[in-house]
């Protein structure tokens, strides 16, 4: 036996057929989500709507704005965090390649130009693209529109406590932290004594003191875990008859939800009139657009009833304990207290506070925390804002596939395949038992003739009689 050429001596092939280049059949969840942007015409869409931003005489080597929102949406269903980590996986997965539309003969955009296009393209052309899934949704009978959940989360931004500067001098903390030390004379301060000044401060963590040199939109604030980190909030809108979510905004992170809840009011509202005003979705869409508001103890405060009573959207806000309160000339802030007070005591209204839990958090726990989005990678509110968007709408194309397929990403739709698969397997399993079992009936019983003759007639069937022991008898 030959042991062959050894594998440093072989030479590549200078030219290669296309032909006989690894092809793949493509992922089925890719391949369906393919078929919807066709049926929906999402790459003329979008084509349309980035021409602005392309030259029309060849310049650098650009990606097709379908690529682009197809490259954001794979980080979100393959849990992925950067915009490098998505440039690799779609360069290195053939099904990820079919999905984009790329060949083995064409390289896939590096990151750079994915980072570089989301700088050129606008938060208003992001939204669009937004608006555009949302309506998709509506065709699909998932959006209604008239009860809506609000609710917030921080995120993590790309940046380092350490890193703060003074907002009025722009020295650093430990530059801060050594002229207070000298101020108290010590001359020469060591990090223990820095330590201890610092620990006896109080309120040493003000923004309105501090800011982070290259992301003022980030916030000094405590996360869900009870850490303290620069951060920004999140927060979105959700139909709370089918869980989609119609709207999301990012925020600065030490606002109050009583006041960052307007900016995403405003926001739903303007994104369902504009599926209101579509000739396609206008009649998905319920006319009495939000009706109904639902939201934790968060979001209660005197002046938020009254603007949603004044709105004329009725509201089921927890309220907290502020023990017997006094209403000495605020009848109107009383009556719409009393008035949300007697509505969360209903039925309806404990009814919408359990799905509020039930479907204002699950989003979170998809494009967030599934997603990789909970520590975002990018710099500034509009930069996050453009990747959250195209986030929120891999999770609503979720929900469209899994009207359509049964599962909203492709690792649910590949454990159903497996899930089915084991099923058949089990199933074949027991056929061949019962047949196995059949098989030992029949040869059990053994076919002889009833009578001697030259014309047999019948046949009766008698059991095998017993073998005789073999044992020599005693």
């Amino acid at each position: 036996m030959a042991m062959g050429a050894p594998e440093h001596g072989e030479q590549d092939n200078f030219w290669i057929p296309t032909a006989n280049l690894a092809q793949s059949p493509g992922h089925p969840f890719y391949q369906r989500l393919n078929e919807i942007f066709r049926e929906r015409g999402f790459d003329r869409f979008a084509e349309g709507l980035c021409r602005g931003y392309y030259a029309e005489r060849l310049g650098r080597p650009s990606i097709p704005p379908g690529v682009y929102f197809r490259m954001l949406l794979v980080g979100y269903f393959e849990g992925l965090d950067s915009e490098r980590g998505i440039a690799w996986r779609c360069a290195d997965s053939l099904a990820l390649r079919r999905f984009l539309g790329y060949g083995l003969d064409r390289e896939t955009p590096d990151h750079s130009t994915v980072s570089r296009t989301r700088r050129l393209f606008s938060l208003e052309t992001h939204q669009e693209v937004f608006t555009w899934v949302v309506k998709v949704l509506a065709q699909e009978d998932l959006v209604w529109g008239t009860t809506i959940g609000i609710d917030a989360t921080t995120l993590e931004a790309n940046a380092a406590l350490r890193s703060i500067v003074r907002r009025d001098t722009g020295e650093s903390y430990r530059e801060f932290l050594e002229a207070l030390a000298q101020a108290s004379g010590i001359e020469t301060p060591s990090r223990e004594d820095l330590a201890r000044l610092d620990r006896q401060r109080p309120k040493k963590g003000s923004n309105d003191d501090w800011t982070h040199p290259h992301d003022s939109d980030a916030r000094i604030t405590k996360m869900k875990d009870g850490r303290t980190h620069l951060a920004h909030k999140a927060e979105q809108a959700v139909d709370l008859d089918t869980g989609a979510v119609l709207a999301v905004t990012v925020q600065r992170a030490d606002a109050g939800d009583t006041t960052t809840m307007y900016e995403t009011l405003a926001r739903t509202t303007a994104v369902l009139e504009e599926v209101a005003e579509d000739p396609e979705t206008a009649d998905c869409v319920d006319e009495r657009i939000l009706a109904e508001v639902v939201a934790d103890k968060g979001y209660h405060s005197n002046q938020t009833l009254v603007d949603c009573e004044d709105m004329e959207m009725r509201t089921y806000v927890s309220e907290p304990d502020r023990g017997r309160r006094q209403w000495p000339g605020k009848e109107q802030e009383q009556g719409a207290v009393y008035a949300n007070r007697r509505r969360i005591r209903g039925e309806r209204g404990k009814r919408l506070l359990r799905k509020r839990g039930e479907l204002l958090e699950r989003p979170f726990a998809h494009y967030l925390d599934g997603g990789g989005m909970r520590r975002v990678h990018l710099r500034g509110g509009r930069n996050i804002l453009k990747r959250l968007l195209i986030q929120v709408c891999g999770f609503n194309l979720g929900l469209v596939m899994r009207k359509l397929v049964g599962r909203g990403t492709p690792r649910g739709l590949a454990e159903l395949s497996a899930a089915a698969l084991a099923a058949c397997v089990s199933a074949l399993r027991e056929l061949l038992l019962a047949l196995k079992t059949f098989v030992g009936c029949v040869r059990a019983i053994e076919p002889v003739s009833c009578l001697p003759g030259r014309h047999e007639t019948s046949r009766a069937y008698v059991p095998i009689p017993a073998r005789p022991s073999r044992k020599r008898a005693l």
